[in-house]
């Protein structure tokens, strides 16, 4: 018998300063059984952090082969924007470079790892593709305080993540590195 996702809900009040992006949104996330809570808080940030009209997690999650973890579509159902997390492959990167006009790629792993994946690979506007990456001990103390009903504040300004989650407070630096 296959495993079920673990839904987690969370009222998000977000202030992107950078951006000028402020919302307040109640979001569903599927943790499918394969995923780390890592992963899955990662791909909120993401979903964050990119906000804008037409943002929505992909339906097959995870486990997709066809969508990245995060997309944009316009009104038209075009993507214009593809947002890959964790460490994807560098086919994954490209088929998406190729779809949509805008990629980027959120991780919660050491980003030269993840940039020495990608090195070399064809990947189609690699120069302008950015690896965005999170402080790992942030990451760690923000999973520590994951509950299956959250309440996050989260403020960014000038690259500088202010995350409430649940009571606890972290911060980080959001970190920009290229592909190409």
């Amino acid at each position: 018998m296959a495993l079920s996702a673990t839904v987690y809900t969370f009222a998000v009040h977000l202030a992107d300063v950078d951006r000028g992006v402020y919302q307040e949104m109640e979001l569903r996330v599927a943790r499918h059984p394969s995923e780390t809570a890592e992963f899955m808080l990662t791909r909120l940030l993401a979903y964050c952090l990119e906000y804008e009209e037409g943002i929505a997690f992909s339906d097959g999650g995870v486990s997709s082969t066809d969508e990245p973890a995060v997309l944009v579509r316009d009104l038209t159902g075009h993507r214009t924007a593809w947002i890959e997390v964790g460490a994807p492959d560098a086919e994954r990167v490209h088929r998406g470079s190729k779809s949509a006009d805008r990629v980027a790629v959120y991780t919660h792993r050491e980003s030269a790892k993840v940039l020495a994946q990608l090195a070399g690979k064809r990947i189609h506007r690699a120069e302008a593709i950015p690896l965005y990456s999170f402080d790992r001990e942030f990451i760690t103390a923000a999973v520590a305080a994951l509950e299956r009903r959250n309440t996050v504040t989260l403020s960014v300004t000038e690259r500088s993540l202010y995350l409430d989650l649940n009571g606890t407070g972290l911060t980080t630096s959001v970190d920009e590195h290229r592909l190409g």
